[in-house]
């Protein structure tokens, strides 16, 4: 009986081991994409993505954000994220503080705009000193690189304009078009994904030059072949006439790998980003 008993006690132990990859494989992986856009917006855009995603890799997908950039970061930083899609400075963050792994990055750079209403009289930054100038979140590196731009013109935030936090890159464009504010400050790709009718109602004053753009990564829970297997079908998928679309959509331009080096050049962004996060609401 004895024998019997532990014979069974393997054969339990066994059968475990057996189930527990079947068991992790039911369990959906958690996209989490940059709040850059709204909520509907970023599930909608990355439906086709998490669709091939599904297809390829057997498993559910879905995509998450957060209601701002801030609870984003705590977010990444919580590690509550399998498939992480965030900015170059927050990738930087994202890979010192948790471990998260480069897969790829979007082709065409990132640029940071401030617009005016198209029928302002205002042709250039120095025109906008003692102005009020909306923005998404603070820790936006495109709204950062903006920044940089207007204090090269010798305009300091709060001293030779007055800055408001819109939240999102939408909400400070619509704050121009409801006459709240003079500019606004927002990245390229959410620019160029608002309507056509929007768009038309904006004026381009001043871009930055051009930035990385938004990367992927993976949390380190999941394996190397996981890893793999995601970056094969984000690349087979831009290929695809689904993705081809998808990156015309958004000014994509497709995917191409992502190396330390150019993490790296996004430190003082990184630590940037870091104080601001670390200050009082």
């Amino acid at each position: 009986m004895r024998f019997r008993a532990a014979c069974l006690a393997v054969l339990a132990l066994l059968l475990a081991a057996f189930m527990r990859p079947a068991a992790c494989a039911d369990k959906p992986l958690i996209f989490g994409a940059f709040p850059n856009m709204t909520a509907k917006q970023i599930v909608e855009s990355y439906q086709p993505l998490t669709n091939a995603l599904e297809k390829a890799l057997g498993r559910r997908v879905i995509v998450y954000s957060a209601r701002d950039f801030r609870t984003f970061v705590e977010r990444t930083r919580q590690g509550e994220y399998d498939i992480l899609l965030t900015a170059p400075h927050l990738a930087w963050l994202a890979r010192q503080d948790v471990g998260y792994r480069p897969l790829l990055k979007y082709v065409r750079p990132v640029r940071g705009l401030l617009v005016v209403k198209a029928s302002a009289p205002y042709g250039d930054p120095d025109a906008l000193r003692g102005r009020t100038i909306a923005s998404a979140d603070p820790i936006a590196v495109a709204v950062m690189a903006v920044q940089a731009e207007l204090a090269a013109y010798g305009l300091k935030r709060n001293v030779d304009y007055h800055a408001t936090d819109a939240g999102t890159h939408l909400n400070a464009v619509m704050q121009v078009v409801n006459g709240r504010a003079d500019a606004a400050i927002l990245g390229l790709h959410p620019y160029l994904l608002m309507p056509s009718e929007l768009r038309q109602q904006l004026r381009i004053v001043a871009e930055t030059p051009p930035l990385s753009s938004l990367m992927y990564l993976t949390h380190p829970r999941l394996r190397d072949r996981e890893a793999l297997a995601i970056r094969k079908t984000l690349l087979a998928f831009a290929e695809s006439p689904e993705g081809q679309a998808f990156m015309q959509r958004g000014g994509y331009g497709g995917f191409a790998a992502v190396d330390g080096s150019e993490l790296r050049a996004f430190r003082p962004y990184a630590l940037q980003a870091q104080d601001l996060l670390r200050a009082p609401r």
